[in-house]
């Protein structure tokens, strides 16, 4: 089971390359942000706007972790597009994370033999008679729908426009489904994990615009085709509507 926990992984290591980044070799700036590192944790270090281009731009940001390196990315990416819950950055994080394995992104656990490769093949197995393999299965539908329109839109889109594949609303539905499924399932409130659930799935929309982004800009860039252009001028409308 995928869970909230990228910051809770994170090492003196990360935290110290953070402020370095940030300080950019001034030792008296580096002095205050080890103090705020002290006084406020390493949100305070993470959350700071100037880091994702300190990770980017600067070399010693070449050694970042993986877990920091995509924190950071999604978790801006997120509060560009007005979503500030730390627990779903981590969340969401967590899943790309998680999916970047071989083949993790097919199954509901590590453990578990069959493979998925169509969201409507996972929604058929919601309500599996064993309660736990129901609840994994109703968590993975809202992941794996969030993985595939959040970092890989534009094979969706060009599947829809040119073959006549499901379209964005489609997956945006299938991982609403999922995530409300979870929510409302016992062994969700017993793990303490309703809450995040239902809120990934009211927001869905905004999750898979921000990992959008971080598709856009760093996964796959310098692309410019018209499905591309329509989706991020339909979504730009999108927010503005909803800021």
């Amino acid at each position: 089971m995928i869970l909230a926990n990228v910051r809770q992984t994170m090492t003196r290591d990360d935290a110290q390359l953070a402020a370095r980044l940030l300080a950019r070799g001034s030792p008296d700036a580096l002095r205050e942000l080890e103090t705020r590192l002290s006084d406020e944790g390493i949100d305070a270090l993470l959350d700071d706007p100037r880091l994702p281009d300190a990770i980017l731009h600067l070399s010693q940001g070449a050694v970042s972790s993986m877990r920091l390196f995509a924190y950071v990315m999604i978790r801006h990416a997120l509060r560009n597009v007005g979503e500030d819950d730390r627990g779903i950055a981590d969340y969401v994080t967590s899943i790309v994370i998680h999916f970047g394995l071989a083949q993790r992104a097919n199954r509901v656990a590590d453990t578990d033999d069959q493979t998925y490769a169509a969201l409507a093949d996972l929604f058929h197995d919601v309500d599996d008679p064993d309660i736990r393999r129901s609840f994994l299965v109703r968590t993975h539908l809202g992941n794996y729908a969030l993985w595939l329109s959040g970092l890989f839109p534009d094979h969706i889109e060009q599947r829809h426009w040119r073959r006549g594949g499901p379209d964005m609303e489609y997956f945006e539905e299938m991982g609403r489904q999922g995530f409300r499924l979870a929510a409302d399932h016992r062994l969700a409130e017993q793990y303490g994990l309703s809450s995040l659930y239902a809120t990934a799935a009211e927001h869905f929309g905004l999750l898979r615009g921000a990992l959008n982004q971080v598709s856009d800009s760093l996964l796959f860039p310098n692309i410019s085709t018209p499905e591309r252009l329509m989706r991020q001028v339909r979504d730009e409308a999108r927010w503005r509507l909803l800021s």
